[in-house]
């Protein structure tokens, strides 16, 4: 069995005994002090490993190497405890053993942190030299060990804090050099970017010092507290000396390292209107564990008392690439305003990560682990705020996108929308006015939860200048919601006719119940006329769009002005003749043909090649083109084809009587690829 031996007392020391005592190796663990004991009693446990405390010079180390038969000597010290190194150096050449000496791992400035006020120095006397040119006080982080050459270097010492481990030694040291008690921490690591800057604070100081260490020494911590307090930091260099890495060493001993399947942590965490008091306790606490944090400037400035470090980002693949390539931190929060799952940027930016697992070149295999945190979104707290009940509100987005809202409102009286500050709620009263929502209630939440809230009432009109610049939301209460009719067939009377054709009533209903329409459809209304069955369509697939297209000036502006009456936000009208006006229009899931031009062959060819799926439904009189279509259906092969004659018959007063009139019989006919 191999017999190791290993003088250590950091956390790669512990790691490379750990890996060795788990293949079997038998290893001794020197350490020279109380920190490096305790780094190494998690591991006392272990059969393997033996740890033995205090400090040797080279004789003794030197006694030691000829008492046992080791193996291998490693030198896992700290890389500026020098003087440890050059004793364990001459045991190992005064008994002509072998030495390895154990490399730390690198730990570079972040981003944040190359553009910061960063000096580099050699050794502790050029930063002494540089510290006595400086005015301020100085933040020491390099512990007692090379205190003195500070004192001796610097003229005034009353600038001087020190932080340093709780050991009375350590203190008396301090105390025996000049420092009075308020000049002396004594504390013992890690320390969070937070802690590092309430120290910053506390001592008052301009300056931080600290050794270029590795990521287990707090280096990147220091740095960042440095920076985001705006002070300067003297940062000495680290010894450049030879030597191997974890991997190389245990290679050397014919251990295969490990192969950790490590797991970053991205949490996507929805931090609520944007002051600090309405983020969740289990959003704030990400935050503060956080080793970066990502959000849109806003919600970054609700954060920068915390330290940590922060990049201005909210486009999901510029933030998912940002992530892939910035392993480093391990675990980072994305901050979405309001919640996660309402109008948020959260289930791109998931997507956009799962896209692709991210790599490392350091051996380990990657895996981002993705969770959601929810918020407090702005419907609960605004409807919290007026007093209402937001359970029954339809849900809104004006906030760069289109939606429905008019046709939303007039099917459920009560509306939350989200809107592009001042412009959105100008641009929204003009439009409730226009269709006749005049009587509407309006709350316009202006900047919610921030200092300068503002809720205003009123009506539509009430908000045609409105000009406060920000975030705003808008709660919409109608009264008359309850008279809106829900199944089709609007009365014939209640269309504005002219003398432009239209389908009546029944037959209408019928074809729209063929044309099974979808909440989201996109709809051909061919030869509209007056709009009867467009403004029935828009109704129906509230979600969805209706192009009416027509080429009679007469009925364009009847079409305008029933789309106005009849509140269909969603129906597009086309001024055109088919199959031509047709060609630039999105592709379309259903169409109705009203009247064709007698160009009915061409204007099917273009919506099979739109959409060799669409559902079309025809109305025809004439038994030309009846036989127009039976000849389509002949030569065309169909999943669903059907042809269904109406005839429909309306009671008229002729004095005391009722007589039956007859309208003209209709086929309706449906057709599908």
């Amino acid at each position: 069995m191999q017999k190791i031996l290993i003088f250590s007392g950091t956390s790669e020391g512990r790691q490379l005994a750990r890996q060795l005592a788990d293949h079997g190796k038998s290893v001794t663990v020197c350490v020279a002090t109380e920190y490096g004991q305790e780094v190494m009693a998690q591991d006392e446990e272990s059969p393997w490993i033996r740890v033995q405390t205090g400090r040797l010079d080279a004789v003794q180390m030197e006694e030691m190497l000829r008492e046992e038969n080791w193996d291998v000597i490693v030198d896992a010290t700290h890389p500026f405890a020098l003087e440890v190194s050059e004793n364990i150096a001459k045991a190992c050449a005064g008994q002509k053993k072998e030495l390895l000496r154990l490399l730390r791992e690198e730990e570079t400035a972040a981003e944040e942190d190359k553009e910061a006020n960063v000096t580099y120095v050699d050794s502790a006397a050029q930063a002494a030299a540089c510290l006595n040119q400086s005015r301020g006080n100085i933040f020491l982080t390099t512990g007692s060990k090379e205190l003195a050459e500070y004192v001796q270097g610097i003229q005034d010492i009353s600038r001087l804090y020190v932080r340093i481990l709780p050991n009375g030694a350590e203190v008396e040291k301090c105390r025996k050099l000049g420092l009075k008690g308020k000049q002396i921490i004594c504390m013992q690591g890690p320390f969070s970017t937070e802690l590092n800057m309430a120290m910053i604070h506390e001592t008052e100081a301009s300056i931080l010092v600290t050794k270029e260490t590795s990521q287990a020494g707090g280096f990147a911590q220091k740095l960042q507290a440095a920076s985001q307090t705006g002070i300067e930091t003297l940062v000495i260099r680290r010894p450049r000396e030879a030597g191997y890495s974890m991997r190389e060493i245990l290679k050397r001993l014919g251990v295969e390292e490990k192969r950790a399947q490590t797991k970053r942590q991205v949490i996507l965490a929805g931090m609520g209107m944007g002051n600090p008091s309405n983020m969740t306790r289990e959003v704030y606490q990400a935050c503060q564990d956080a080793d970066m944090i990502i959000g849109a400037a806003r919600m970054l400035e609700t954060v920068k008392a915390m330290g940590k470090p922060v990049k201005n980002l909210y486009q999901a693949k510029e933030t998912a690439d940002y992530i892939r390539m910035h392993p480093k931190y391990r675990k980072m929060v994305v901050l979405l305003s309001g919640d996660v799952g309402f109008y948020s940027g959260a289930r791109k930016l998931r997507e956009e990560l799962m896209r692709e697992r991210a790599g490392t070149d350091s051996g380990q295999i990657e895996e981002i682990q993705i969770h959601q945190l929810c918020g407090v979104p702005s419907v609960v707290y605004f409807a919290s705020r007026l007093g209402l009940a937001w359970e029954d509100l339809a849900l809104v987005s004006l906030h760069g996108r289109q939606q429905n809202l008019i046709g939303i409102l007039q099917r459920h009286g009560r509306v939350f929308a989200l809107t592009d500050g001042a412009k959105g709620i100008r641009s929204l009263s003009r439009e409730l006015l226009t269709y006749g929502f005049s009587d509407t209630e309006m709350y316009v939440g202006y900047m919610l939860s921030y200092p300068q809230e503002e809720i205003l009432q009123g009506k539509p009109a009430d908000f045609l200048h409105y000009g406060k610049e920000g975030v705003s939301a808008v709660i919409l209460l109608d009264q008359k919601h309850a008279d809106y009719v829900t199944t089709p067939g609007i009365p014939d009377q209640a269309f504005l006719r002219g003398q432009a054709p239209m389908t009546k009533e029944e037959v209408r209903s019928v074809s729209l119940s063929k044309l099974a329409l979808a909440r989201e459809a996109v709809v051909y209304d061919i030869g509209a006329g007056t709009g009867s069955v467009a403004v029935e369509c828009a109704r129906q697939c509230i979600n969805g769009t209706v192009y009416a297209i027509e080429k009679n000036a007469q009925a364009l502006e009847l079409l305008r002005q029933n789309k106005i009456k009849h509140r269909a936000w969603n129906l597009e009208i086309i001024s055109g003749e088919a199959p031509e006006a047709l060609s630039e229009l999105p592709v379309p899931t259903h169409a109705f043909v009203g009247g064709s031009g007698g160009r009915l062959m061409e204007i099917a060819r273009l919506l099979w090649e739109k959409n060799p799926r669409v559902r079309l439904v025809l109305n025809v009189i004439s038994l030309e083109t009846l036989q127009e279509v039976i000849e389509l259906m002949k030569n065309t092969e169909f999943s669903h084809k059907e042809i269904v004659q109406i005839s429909v018959a309306k009671a008229k007063e002729l004095g005391r009587h009722h007589l039956m009139m007859g309208q003209n019989p209709v086929y309706v006919i449906t057709l599908q690829k």
